[in-house]
């Protein structure tokens, strides 16, 4: 790390500590919020400043502690749903603050932090917020609060197997999603080499976290690049305020009625354990194990790669069959081409008996009768261990060989990966606070598991881990934090590299030039000719000649397969003879933010902030093109807001902007202005204009990668990676005319005026950016009914998207390669959403719907929005139906939509899962037993093309003190 830098975050840290300390007189206030009825301390109670931003909330014992530079007399607003809003003067510090709140009927009281980054009433929020809190959290029906997230007003998820799941908002959803931001405790969940946030695998167990957050939409101006279609910040219980010993175990079944594997088992332990000595020093540590069968990818549709889209037909059927969760069928060649390749060879090393084999046939024998001559009569003798080439020049000469793609026979992908799925995280801290209000935190996540995700392939992630760990200070007006994240790989590899190698290992596709025929490509062209010299159809003898080369094909389940397997699955992909990434990128990050609302008096709220950050990329060659270097990207910005109210309090205007700087691209600035009108109590108007950004993902600009089988090459973007294939010079040819080029090949007329040359930009890929325009209404219509709706338009500019090229090279053959590049011209979606909650006695009733639609595309653009046009969720919960038992209910529903991305393309059909639990509570030893599932109509579907199918899961769990 360079001086200067270390010079600025030493400088940047004492600016915080001199303004932490010399902020002047403060009033400091806590005490205990009780139940009026019950006499209980009651958690998460908010406790806000009147008119101001400075909020708290109450922990598990009921007590708060909030200090303020507010002179004093001031107002202090206790908030909690379901109870009556209290207010109470303060007139100088107290620590024995006693308030009791009583049943009531409130909505929208939520404090929320993430739309503003300082607290605010979520009534309030300049832009739409979704949030769960801790009471929230224990009611769900869902087996996570991940997968809850699901319930939340415009949001979808991206199932890829049990323990990784995408988050999108808005549009544009994929596999793995780089548009939306993940934040766990203020560090960004995103996994710096692979690109995908771990949020499920790395992430807060339910029983230490606190609250989500969730933004939709841009958010660049306040969290930086990324983000572009959202933010969510997790944050986990401080163990200053949430203390003791906690557990929960939960048991339960999935796979139910899936004829892929029967019943199986479901495992889940999580713990938790925090302790305080007294308001100084506090420990906290958590652990979670989670084991189960996870679901199989079992799509076996035909998928045209070229094309990219599903065609008709199976491995009988089409001969070139290439099943969506099929690997190693993805290598494949021209059968006409390979027998003409076979004929010229032939000729070369033998002129004497090809002519021989030609007059023979030109006699117009039946083929028949010209191998019981060549077999019989001894004038022939010397042609006979030439005779498997006479098929292959009687069909050529008769016009009786297809030009028919042939693939190779592939595995499905059960008999791959490993879909035996754990997960194991844990976590810890220790925390020192030097006042009520600045804390120190040294913090650790990691966590390691055995999944499935889905990118540009099917990767089988075995012994993954992540690990991140953090330094934060933190007062009630700044926070200065550090922290790494470091990714290991483990035995992770790339399922349809491990296929193909299989199939390499016991036949390779092209044999050597001293033994052509040894090849399978070469053995089912002569079986093929063969059969339809001797008169067959050319279904019976494509079929016919699969058989012929597939002998000694390794099967799935014996001892010689597991070993090849293993050995291919455990070698590098760098060393050309494995399926094996080895990843070990790390990410280091900075920043601190100052609020200097309260030094000023409240006149105006200002905050600024800055980060600073850096990606070391390392994987080997294995992942991106470092083989033989070290790749780093430097990443850093600033921001700063400014708000005021205004007409006397009804309108809240604020302006904010952030300027960022990254290693391989020029800076920019992402403005943001809000407006939030108050037409009357608790009903608000917001009004947005925000920016937001992305930059291309490290696999963006330094990916190179072998993929589909070897059929396929990835590459970064960047000039230097079109430079390293001479992109630029050798220019390649588009996807659409290289396909309409291999027609005309296949009718024996060859037409290279078909083919297009395409142009890369000499920039090279660039970030994408949106403007996001958003106005939306939250308000309480009467204590029982709270509605909240919004409506956007986005335009996004230098979409990142991909082209598929190909080059053709100095042996007349035509690599394929994958490039991302900037979509010409702009890209538009829009959409709306209303949701509302509804207090009905005891029983809350809730229901959200969303529409998304794309508008604009450019010509060339790849449509991939992935996403259904309308989506809605109804839920039904009663806390406490009768006494200690409580129940919840939540019935989703979405359209059926086109998916389209780098791995598989094809239609996801509508469907609809209902969701259930219900819970008794055991006061007298702190416990709740909860009974439930998810989906357990048990309507198997699918969220995005090429990924399982999910069916129900069941559970049983029991929770201590939670």
């Amino acid at each position: 790390m360079s001086k200067t830098f270390t010079r600025a975050i030493f400088a940047l840290s004492m600016l915080f500590f001199t303004a932490s300390f010399a902020q002047g007189q403060s009033v400091t206030i806590s005490g205990i919020i009780k139940d009026k009825a019950t006499k209980e301390p009651m958690p998460g109670v908010g406790v806000t400043i009147k008119g101001r931003t400075t909020a708290t909330s109450t922990n598990s014992a009921g007590r708060f502690s909030l200090s303020t530079t507010e002179k004093a007399p001031f107002t202090i607003v206790i908030t909690y749903v379901g109870y009556t809003t209290v207010e109470k003067e303060i007139t100088g510090s107290t620590s024995s603050l006693d308030l009791e709140i009583e049943a009531g009927v409130t909505l929208g009281q939520d404090v929320v932090i993430s739309a503003s980054r300082t607290p605010e009433r979520i009534l309030e929020s300049p832009v739409t917020v979704e949030r769960m809190g801790v009471n929230a959290i224990k009611e769900i029906s869902a087996p996570s609060f991940y997968d809850a997230l699901n319930n939340m007003k415009g949001v979808e998820i991206s199932t890829q197997s049990l323990t990784f799941k995408s988050i999108n908002t808005r549009g544009f959803n994929s596999n793995g999603n780089t548009r939306f931001n993940q934040y766990v405790d203020g560090m960004d969940n995103q996994a710096p080499g692979l690109n995908f946030s771990v949020g499920n695998i790395v992430g807060i167990s339910d029983l230490d976290l606190d609250n989500v957050e969730l933004l939709p939409g841009a958010s660049s101006a306040l969290y930086g690049a990324g983000g572009i279609n959202g933010t969510m910040l997790m944050t986990s219980k401080n163990p200053f305020d949430y203390q003791g010993v906690s557990f929960q175990f939960k048991t339960g079944i999935n796979h139910v009625n899936d004829d892929n594997t029967g019943n199986q088992e479901y495992k889940q332990l999580d713990v938790r354990m925090a302790k305080a000595w007294g308001n100084k020093f506090a420990i906290k540590g958590t652990f979670s194990f989670l084991q189960a069968q996870d679901w199989q990818a079992d799509n076996y549709n035909n998928f045209d790669r070229t094309s990219r889209t599903v065609k008709s037909g199976n491995r009988v059927t089409d001969p070139n069959y290439d099943g969506v969760n099929v690997y190693g069928d993805e290598t494949n060649s021209n059968i006409l081409s390979v027998s003409r390749s076979l004929q010229q060879g032939f000729a070369a090393a033998s002129p004497a008996g090809f002519a021989a084999f030609n007059n023979l046939i030109g006699s117009g024998a039946s083929y028949a009768n010209l191998v019981t001559a060549i077999n019989t009569n001894p004038v022939y003798a010397t042609l006979r261990p030439a005779l498997p080439y006479l098929g292959v020049l009687y069909s050529l000469n008769k016009n009786t060989t297809s030009s028919q793609d042939v693939s190779r026979t592939g595995y499905n992908e059960a008999n791959l990966v490993d879909y035996d799925t754990e997960s194991m995280k844990m976590s810890g801290s220790m925390h020192y606070r030097f006042s009520p209000t600045i804390e120190a935190i040294a913090q650790l996540n990691w966590g390691t598991g055995t999944s499935v995700y889905t990118g540009s392939d099917r990767y089988s992630l075995r012994n993954f881990n992540i690990g991140q760990y953090k330094l934060e200070l933190k007062g009630q007006d700044f926070f200065v934090r550090a922290y790494t994240t470091q990714e290991r790989s483990g035995d992770s590899y790339i399922s349809s590299i491990l296929g193909s190698f299989i199939n390499e290992a016991y036949k390779p596709s092209v044999g050597p030039a001293a033994n052509p025929t040894s090849g399978w490509f070469a053995q089912y062209a002569l079986a093929y000719s063969t059969a339809r010299a001797q008169g067959a159809t050319d279904e019976v003898a494509h079929n016919a000649a699969r058989g012929v080369a597939d002998q000694g094909r390794l099967m799935p389940g014996t001892t010689q397969f597991n070993t090849v397997k293993n050995g291919i699955a455990n070698a590098t992909i760098s060393s050309g003879q494995g399926a094996k990434f080895d990843d070990k990128t790390n990410l280091y990050h900075y920043e601190g933010m100052y609020n200097l609302s309260n030094a000023l008096n409240n006149v105006f709220e200002l905050q600024v902030g800055g980060s600073y950050r850096i990606y070391q990329l390392r994987s080997g060659g294995t992942i991106f093109d470092d083989l033989t270097r070290d790749l780093n990207i430097d990443e850093y910005g600033a921001y700063a807001q400014l708000s005021k109210k205004l007409f006397q309090e009804k309108f809240k205007l604020s302006v904010s902007g952030r300027y960022d700087k990254s290693t391989n691209f020029d800076g920019r600035f992402t403005p943001r202005i809000s407006g939030v009108f108050t037409v009357a109590p608790n009903n608000n108007i917001r009004v947005s204009y925000q920016t937001g950004y992305r930059n291309p993902t490290t696999q963006n600009q330094y990916i190179d990668l072998s993929v589909a089988g070897g059929r396929q090459r990835l590459i970064g973007g960047l000039p230097e990676s079109l430079n390293k294939y001479n992109l630029f010079t050798n220019k390649p040819y588009t996807d659409a005319s290289y396909r309409a080029y291999l027609t005309s090949v296949s009718t024996g007329a060859p037409n290279r005026a078909l083919l297009q040359t395409y142009d890369f930009d000499a920039r090279g890929v660039r970030p994408e950016s949106v403007q996001a325009y958003e106005v939306g209404y939250k308000g309480l219509l009467g204590p029982r009914f709270l509605i909240d709706t919004y409506a956007y338009y986005n335009t996004y500019k230098d979409f990142i998207t991909a082209v598929d090229v190909y080059q053709e090279n100095p042996a007349n053959n035509f690599p394929k390669f994958g490039v991302p590049v900037n979509a010409k011209g702009e890209v538009t979606s829009y959409g709306a959403a209303l949701g509302i909650d509804y207090l009905m006695g005891d029983y809350n009733v809730s229901g959200n719907v969303s529409y998304n639609e794309i508008g604009d595309l450019p010509a060339e653009y790849i449509n991939d929005f992935n996403t259904p046009k309308v989506r809605y969720n109804l839920g039904l919960g009663n806390k406490e139906v009768i006494k200690n038992i409580g129940f919840n209910v939540n019935y989703r529903w979405q359209d059926g939509f086109y998916w389209n991305s780098s791995f598989s393309s094809g239609e996801v059909p509508s469907f609809s899962t209902l969701d259930a639990q219900i819970n008794l509570k055991i006061p007298s030893v702190k416990s709740m037993i909860k009974v439930g599932g998810s989906n357990i109509l048990n309507k198997y579907y699918f969220t995005s093309y090429g990924n399982p199918s999910v069916g129900a899961l069941y559970y049983i769990g029991f929770t201590y003190n939670p």
